[in-house]
């Protein structure tokens, strides 16, 4: 029966490291950090894009600013020689009707002026609210990431500290018992073996009927039971009930 008992260790043991191995994988400060990365990747396409946009305004800019200058230096030449006096009778009124076509022409560049300025300052201020956002993700996740780490290697540790347990449990068990929990365990999601507790076997939780009760008990210790139930390897203690 000590064996057997033993066995139970393992299966504690075992069972312990299946918990770690799943609180592993679905580690809370894990999913946090998925999300931010996920979130920092969203942020970061939008500010690529805002950059695009701020870089495609400032040429716009320019351009505008290219195309006024030329109306503008050729308005003053025609100012100047209006007001010099350098311009004969024949030619001032057409010289006149073009310094108005002038004003306009730079009224209307102005206008595209402005409103692309006006669009650059706006997409600015977006790719900088994005830059800022961008920035305090990345902060966000290295205290994420060492959140993740920090609870990872406390698992780690535990984990290692139960395999160094089932390491020393191992030899005090005979090995066709072990060959019979291992086989067992695969197929019934880890748990080979189960207590026999207050009448009821401790894996598939079912209680066990009277006459199965009477047969157990008239089991000697050392021979191994199975659950009629789940198949499990069914251990008898203090506390079954016999």
């Amino acid at each position: 029966m000590t064996a057997q008992l033993r066995l139970l260790d393992l299966q504690a043991v075992d069972s312990t490291i299946a918990r770690l191995a799943q609180q592993r994988r679905t580690l809370p400060e894990q999913a946090t950090l998925d999300r931010l990365g996920a979130e920092s990747a969203t942020v970061g396409e939008d500010l690529v894009g805002a950059q695009t946009r701020v870089s495609d305004l400032e040429l716009d800019t320019e351009r505008a600013e290219a195309d006024l200058e030329p109306v503008r230096q050729r308005l003053a030449r025609n100012e100047k020689r209006i007001a010099d006096g350098t311009v004969d009778a024949k030619s001032l009124g057409s010289m006149v009707e073009e310094v108005a076509h002038l004003r306009r022409r730079i009224g209307d560049l102005e206008d595209v002026e402005l409103e692309v300025m006006e669009a650059l300052e706006q997409a600015q201020a977006e790719r900088d609210a994005l830059q800022t956002r961008v920035d305090a993700l990345a902060a966000q996740i290295d205290e994420a990431t060492a959140a993740r780490d920090r609870a990872a290697g406390a698992l780690a540790n535990e984990a290692a500290y139960q395999r160094t347990e089932r390491d020393r449990l191992l030899p005090e068990l005979p090995a066709d018992l072990v060959a019979l929990y291992t086989k067992i365990a695969t197929s019934k999601g880890g748990v080979g073996a189960a207590e026999l507790l207050h009448r009821r076997c401790t894996g598939c939780q079912l209680e066990v009927n009277a006459n199965e009760l009477r047969a157990y008990a008239a089991t000697p210790p050392e021979e191994v039971l199975r659950c009629e139930e789940c198949g499990r390897i069914l251990v008898r203690t203090a506390e079954s009930g016999l």
